[in-house]
């Protein structure tokens, strides 16, 4: 990576700029018009659920992804890139919402402040789930002349591919059914590649599709999508029983005491670390393979991402 990019500087600029579309579009504006108290206490639950907390990955890696095949036109970030990261970072809020209620993994705590089912109530935290959901692809649709037809279908699909249940809800469903259960190194890749990697991987893809990336160069960033991916689930594992809830934002140590399976505890904590690092050579290489002229931002997210684990 060369000396001269500014990681820091370029992701403070475009995490303000996601913010800013986050909060134009989350519970304001145009989208959501306010006539009643109880859809007013809706969309308050679905700004607590989304804004101020997050590291913004997602977003990060479709504009990062865009960039790249942009020929580096840094700080050039498209109207379907801009509303690709937000659809993206909303699929990832909805999911935790529903992830953190009684029904599921049941935490109280999330980014550092009480989950949304103990501050609105669990039909309050549904309800704000399933609007976010809604809205991500309502943000992806404007109309025809901000982003052609087109665009918008192919970035409906594959968002919705990675949160459906060959993706996203599918791993979690596995992860579900899984506590107790011993999985296999293959049998667990798999849930981790549902759960996390795919939506992950789609925030590259959405990203690379804005700027109409083809063959090589879609072949290889798919590759690197998958690895963070991937990597991005064994460092979360690893953090899980060495970080305290205060820096994790979330309860630690949850995933020992509801016995759920773990890259830590089917390999241990020194093969999870060494895996996660083979799997930050493998989306480094990727980048290389691409032939692309500046994944710089890329492969600043990919050390970061691996980063947390030492």
């Amino acid at each position: 990576m060369s000396e001269t990019f500014d990681f820091d500087h370029w992701s403070a600029h475009n995490l303000a700029r996601v913010e800013q579309a986050l909060d134009r579009w989350v519970g304001a504006g145009d989208l959501n018009p306010v006539d009643h108290a109880a859809a007013g206490e809706l969309l308050a639950a679905m700004r607590y659920a989304v804004l101020d907390g997050g590291k913004r990955l997602r977003p990060l890696l479709v504009i990062a992804a865009q960039e790249a095949v942009s020929k580096g036109a840094i700080h050039t970030v498209s109207e379907a890139a801009l509303r690709a990261a937000c659809a993206v970072e909303l699929i990832h809020a909805y999911s935790l919402v529903h992830d953190d209620m009684p029904c599921m993994d049941n935490d109280v705590m999330r980014r550092g402040k009480p989950t949304v089912h103990v501050r609105f109530g669990e039909a309050g935290a549904l309800l704000a789930g399933d609007a976010l959901q809604a809205l991500a692809f309502e943000i992806l649709t404007p109309a025809e002349s901000l982003v052609n037809g087109i665009t918008q279908a192919k970035l409906c699909g594959l968002l919705a591919r990675a949160a459906g249940s060959a993706g996203m809800a599918g791993g979690q469903a596995i992860d579900l059914a899984s506590v107790g259960i011993p999985l296999t190194e293959a049998q667990l890749r798999e849930m981790h590649q549902r759960k996390t990697g795919a939506l992950l991987q789609c925030s590259v893809i959405m990203g690379a599709t804005c700027a109409g990336a083809t063959g090589q160069s879609m072949a290889a960033l798919k590759d690197y999508g998958a690895a963070i991916g991937l990597a991005f689930q064994v460092v979360d594992d690893i953090l899980d029983v060495t970080a305290d809830s205060a820096t994790l934002g979330k309860t630690a140590g949850k995933d020992a005491v509801n016995d759920k399976p773990t890259y830590v505890s089917l390999l241990g904590l020194q093969a999870s670390q060494d895996y996660a690092r083979r799997l930050l050579d493998q989306s480094l290489a990727a980048l290389q393979k691409s032939a692309l002229a500046d994944t710089q931002a890329l492969e600043a997210l990919a050390r970061m991402v691996i980063g947390r684990a030492y």
